[in-house]
């Protein structure tokens, strides 16, 4: 068919081809998008009273906000309060780090110690991207001030690629070690307060001499540290003279899985177990830990029949941490009375 208006189509195909031209330069001479820096983005959290000598992770502590990410994170300025230089803090100290996930179903010490090595970072760092503050077990109030001093100041940098921002006069304040927990140790002067702590719960274990009840404050639980190389945990059972009562007794203990240890020695006396430390190892909850996963958990426990013929199920329940490697040793004290263990 022929074209009434060949003129007018080349015209218009003309035009269209200049537009789509010019919108094609146009988009390519567009800036590029950029990154920005929220007014909104803050660290909801500017005191940190770490315990010194433990790996202290601080979370939840930062609010993106509309900052565009990733982010960067950087301390800068670690000083003391009159505004000293701190270096100890942030220069490379070797630290114990995991490579692989701790499960809490590894078969040896050596399957755990394979999933960690050492590195060099800082005793107080950020995480680079996600500004959660973390405080190395390495750190230690030989070389870093802990309360009642005022501790430390610093600065955090943040930035992305469009721009950066500073968060000015953060607190350090750590506390000094206590080596486990519960402990009777005060936070600031690390003298203890009371001698002994209690189980977390017992149920109907009663007396030796009365037959009546026995209450939890009426058992203390003693820990120790002993002189000596390597890494175990021995748990004893004495009675108010400190004689010592054989863990046998305690018929219906899992003693094969009461604590992630190996190579497990049973006496008339103790049960000891080579351990990796710390116990637990990480924040993580497995069949050996509380439901949080932040305390091992043990259970010991034993029946006996009473009067009338009924069976009593005994137990008494300990929720503990230990940080500080070693040969430890948890005493369990009943500073009443003896349990009673025959039958009725």
């Amino acid at each position: 068919m022929n074209n009434k208006y060949p003129l007018a189509s080349l015209c218009i195909f003309f035009i269209g081809l200049v537009l789509l031209v010019s919108t094609i330069g146009c988009t390519k001479n567009l800036p590029e998008d950029r990154e920005s820096i929220g007014t909104d983005t803050r660290f909801t959290q500017t005191v940190y009273t770490p315990i010194l000598g433990r790996n202290t992770l601080f979370s939840n502590n930062f609010f993106v906000g509309s900052s565009s990410q990733p982010l960067t994170f950087k301390i800068i300025n670690m000083r003391t309060r009159d505004g000293v230089a701190a270096p100890k803090l942030t220069e490379t100290t070797p630290v114990q780090v995991w490579t692989q996930p701790y499960l809490g179903d590894e078969k040896s010490i050596a399957e755990i110690e394979a999933k960690r090595k050492i590195e060099n970072r800082p005793l107080f760092e950020i995480r680079e991207h996600s500004g959660q503050f973390l405080m190395w077990a390495a750190a230690n109030s030989s070389n870093i001030k802990t309360q009642p001093d005022s501790g430390y100041v610093f600065d955090v940098e943040m930035s992305n690629s469009g721009g950066r921002r500073y968060f000015r006069d953060f607190k350090l304040m750590p506390l000094k070690e206590r080596a486990y927990e519960p402990s009777e140790q005060d936070p600031l002067t690390g003298l203890s307060k009371y001698v002994g702590l209690t189980p977390r719960s017992m149920s109907n274990i009663r007396g030796e001499r009365t037959g009546n009840y026995m209450f939890f404050f009426t058992v203390g639980v003693l820990f120790k540290k002993n002189v000596g190389e390597g890494n175990s945990l021995t748990f004893k059972f004495v009675d108010s003279l400190f004689k010592p009562i054989d863990p046998n007794k305690f018929n219906l203990t899992k003693w094969d899985k009461l604590v992630h240890g190996f190579n497990m020695v049973k006496t008339n006396e103790s049960v000891k177990y080579d351990m990796a430390y710390p116990i637990p190892l990480i924040a993580y909850r497995t069949e050996y830990t509380n439901i949080f996963g932040d305390m091992a958990s043990v259970k010991f426990r034993y029946d006996r029949q009473g009067f009338g013929n009924i069976r009593e199920e005994a137990y008494l329940n300990l929720d503990f941490a230990i940080f500080e490697p070693g040969n430890w040793e948890i005493t369990v004290w009943f500073t009443g009375e003896r349990p009673k263990f025959d039958n009725d």
